[in-house]
């Protein structure tokens, strides 16, 4: 397995967000889930987007991190984090959201954000256990129904 670094609309990665799309669709249970494919330019330097994939390139994860209010202390959000079903928990996620945190560290990051929806309680439970904690809302995505946030100490010189 290889985690790199990619674009949105790059075609494994889009396959990867389309399932991921699908999935909350036919999952979401409080009122109707937005589609909103992610814009590329989002995730651009300061940011990132990856992708971990087996060797043979089958894609199996992938999530980014994009800066948001750069005027407020260096918040970076995570969005999009996604495991192919066939590839929970084997602790992809959390490689992957691990990744994520270190490359907002390297960046000058004071704070890491996401929001999420209660029906992804895994998800939730990965946050909490990588040290999340819920806040107050810190935007207005309809799709959210949780909030967390984790502030991160300097990155080691």
């Amino acid at each position: 397995m290889r985690v790199i670094e990619t674009t949105p609309d790059d075609p494994a990665t889009a396959e990867l967000l389309q399932a991921y799309f699908t999935e909350r669709v036919g999952g979401f249970t409080t009122g109707r889930y937005r589609v909103a494919s992610p814009d590329p330019a989002q995730f651009l330097a300061p940011g990132v987007f990856l992708r971990i994939e087996e060797d043979d390139g089958a894609p199996l994860a992938c999530g980014g991190l994009r800066e948001i209010e750069p005027e407020q202390g260096r918040r970076f959000e995570v969005k999009h984090l996604y495991v192919a079903p066939a590839a929970r928990g084997s602790g992809l996620g959390r490689r992957l959201l691990t990744r994520l945190e270190a490359h907002a560290r390297r960046q000058g990051a004071s704070w890491l954000v996401l929001d999420t929806n209660r029906s992804l309680e895994a998800a939730a439970g990965l946050y909490r256990s990588s040290g999340f904690e819920s806040v107050e809302p810190f935007n207005d995505n309809p799709n959210a129904t949780d909030w967390f946030a984790k502030r991160l100490p300097p990155a080691a010189g």
